[in-house]
């Protein structure tokens, strides 16, 4: 097991003489979006920051944020934050392509929420409804605790306004690459990461992301299998000290 990496970095490269043929089963093709039909559903506000920042200044000012006070973010800071990570940016051919990169715009990332401190905002566990631009009620209550000791202990999960997860649906890009797919994966999770931690600079917010946690914990905690679906990556936001 100890050099899985390893193996999974050379089983996985494209070479000319090796590159993988398959027809594409269209009517296999999985979903683009998930969405919980039975959940109290939360409309978010239209909002556009107070003042233009500059992608250059955003870059400088970009840093991570571990300290937060005990205050709360608005719903439309949080509105903003979701759509600039993975929103609906545009239509075009029938397709709706996002704010962010993804290999064969298939998007298996999901977003969910632990809402800590939200104006206007029940605390509780929300999933991220991304063609609606909804909030979707999946728990509520106080998980603070809960996803601070997921994430190894890190305090600043429970202190932080909120805290995204974001997981994968395998399959969603399995479909298209195969054993590859895990490749792109993680790199569609960090562009979601990046444009988040820009979202967050321009408005005046912080955050960290966070790769150390325990995956089925969080799993556990949002309620996925941690099979077909799965943790990646979280990051925390709010107002730094």
């Amino acid at each position: 097991m100890n050099d899985i990496g390893d193996r999974f970095q050379q089983q996985t490269k494209y070479e000319p003489n090796r590159m993988p043929s398959h027809r594409l089963a269209w009517e296999a093709k999985p979903d683009l979006y998930k969405e919980y039909s039975e959940a109290q559903r939360i409309e978010l506000p239209s909002f556009q920051p107070s003042r233009q920042m500059s992608l250059d200044q955003a870059l400088k000012d970009r840093k991570s944020v571990r300290d937060f006070q005990a205050q709360p973010i608005s719903k439309g800071q949080l509105a903003y934050m979701l759509w600039a990570s993975t929103g609906i940016q545009r239509i075009e051919g029938g397709y709706e392509f996002r704010t962010v990169p993804s290999a064969g715009a298939l998007y298996p990332i999901e977003t969910y929420l632990i809402a800590n401190n939200v104006r206007g905002l029940d605390a509780g566990i929300y999933h991220y409804s991304v063609r609606a631009h909804q909030l979707e009620l999946l728990r509520q209550g106080d998980f603070r605790q809960q996803i601070a000791a997921a994430a190894l202990g890190q305090g600043m999960c429970a202190t932080a306004a909120a805290v995204f997860i974001w997981t994968a649906i395998f399959e969603r890009c399995k479909w298209k690459y195969s054993q590859r797919a895990y490749r792109y994966i993680y790199l569609d999770a960090g562009h979601i990461a990046e444009n988040f931690a820009l979202a967050a600079v321009s408005l005046n917010l912080g955050s960290c992301e966070i790769g150390a946690l325990y995956d089925d914990h969080v799993n556990a905690i949002i309620g996925i299998d941690g099979i077909e679906e799965s943790t990646i990556c979280m990051t925390v936001v709010g107002i730094p000290a």
